[in-house]
This record gives structure tokens, sequence and C-alpha cells, in this order.
């Protein structure tokens, strides 16, 4: 991450929302917790290739963004979830016209190259 701030400066609202949601794990994260408040255990399942140590960093991230709220339960064993604020709601109309394209046009393409 840049810095806490946001220090980028753009007229370009693609960049703006690259900031919060680019890189190889974000959306996919994103994506994962639209369908609810998810463990940390659960989303490491779900996203099978993605180390723990990323996995952290990405959701420490998305928390810092503002987009994931992370909450800790004082019990033994620790338990902690995770799940998706308003502002991070408000990108699944965008996780899900990814998910359309992906399926329409994204998986035609890749195997018409091979």
């Amino acid at each position: 991450m840049k810095n806490e701030k946001f220090a980028l400066i753009t007229d370009c609202p693609v960049t703006v929302t690259l900031e919060f949601i680019g890189g190889r794990w974000k959306s996919i994260i994103l994506y994962t917790l639209s369908a609810g408040t998810r463990r940390f255990g659960e989303l490491s399942v779900r996203i099978p290739t993605i180390s723990r140590k990323v996995l952290t960093q990405q959701l420490r991230e998305l928390e810092t963004h503002g987009l994931v709220k992370r909450v800790q339960f004082n019990e033994i064993p620790p338990r902690v979830e995770y799940s998706l604020t308003d502002l991070g709601l408000s990108l699944n109309k965008v996780m899900f016209e990814m998910e359309r394209w992906g399926t329409e046009k994204g998986i035609n393409a890749l195997t018409s190259r091979n």
C-alpha cells in the first residue's frame, strides 16, 4: 500500500477504483465475502492458492480501505470474522459484473487462445 491516506491524486475514476480493489487477491476476497461473513479459515479454504500470510496482508489493506470489517471474539479458541462494510457492499455490483463477464466472455477468450 502506498500510504494510509492514498496520496494518489487522479482524475481517472478507474484508477481510483483499482487503488481499492487492484492486485491479484483483493477482488477475489471481496467476491468471496459478498456471499456473507467468513472466518479466516473459511476464506483460506475458498481461496486455496493464496498463502495465509498474503491473505492476512490483503485483509488488513481492505480493512484499512474501509471495505472489510474484522470482528474478533474473546473466546477460546479465538475466533475472527470478516465481512463487507457498507462501502465494500457497494462493490457487489462490480464483482457480479466481473463474474458475468468472466463466465460469458473471459473463459471463452482464454480457451480459444490455446
